[in-house]
């Protein structure tokens, strides 16, 4: 498990010098190589929170203190990759994330 955080951190720092936006450099590189999709945490967080202030505001504070308590993944996801490190994002990088993430998976304005 150790090795995979450094692997992770490495990768980030990495992406953080080219230029790339912090959802891309730092959601997206990892959720696309050791944990469920991006998406399914979208809904999960929807289904839970309801509104994007609330949705926004359960990230924020989990991605900055993450706990079993607050986390949204199911138990088996827990055991297998264990709980995300803290984020390291100062909080303009942070909400500009999570605006970004937004964003991409809102339901709101695109069903018809």
């Amino acid at each position: 498990m150790g090795r995979l955080i450094v692997t992770i951190l490495l990768i980030l720092l990495g992406m953080q010098a080219s230029g790339i936006d912090p959802y891309e450099r730092n959601c997206v590189a990892c959720h696309k190589k050791f944990s469920p999709s991006l998406e399914k945490f979208f809904f999960d967080y929807l289904l839970k929170y309801s509104s994007e202030r609330r949705v926004k505001r359960a990230l924020i504070d989990y991605l900055k203190n993450p706990t079993r308590k607050k986390a949204i993944a199911s138990e088996e996801i827990l055991k297998r990759y264990g709980l995300m490190p803290k984020t390291h994002l100062c909080d303009t990088d942070l909400h500009e994330a999570i605006d970004r993430y937004w964003e991409i998976y809102k339901v709101f304005g695109k069903i018809k």
